[in-house]
């Protein structure tokens, strides 16, 4: 019992809350840094090519994003994500603000 209550409690703590400011981009286009705030860029691959969207940091990181239809409408836009992260995953979105 106190085996599963250990693993629960580690599970609880790996998503932690975090604001993650950054661009909403299609993931193959994220690891190109000329492309990073290409707006037009990213509302084609996004929305007429059905990619996935992924948050990239001026600093090169890139997060994935479980909560999809959250942000999407921001394609190429900068914005900052609260939510909660969980390794390189965005797991829950609480709010995008530009």
């Amino acid at each position: 019992m106190k085996k599963t209550l250990a693993v629960f409690a580690f599970a609880a703590m790996s998503a932690m809350a975090a604001d993650v400011t950054g661009y909403i981009m299609d993931e193959a286009c994220s690891s190109k840094k000329a492309m990073i705030g290409n707006e037009k860029c990213a509302q084609t691959c996004l929305g007429k090519d059905g990619a996935k969207a992924v948050l990239a940091t001026e600093d090169g990181k890139v997060y994935k994003i479980a909560e999809q239809d959250k942000v999407m409408k921001h394609a190429g836009h900068k914005v900052t994500i609260a939510g909660k992260i969980d390794g390189d995953t965005i797991t829950t979105v609480d709010s995008v603000k530009m």
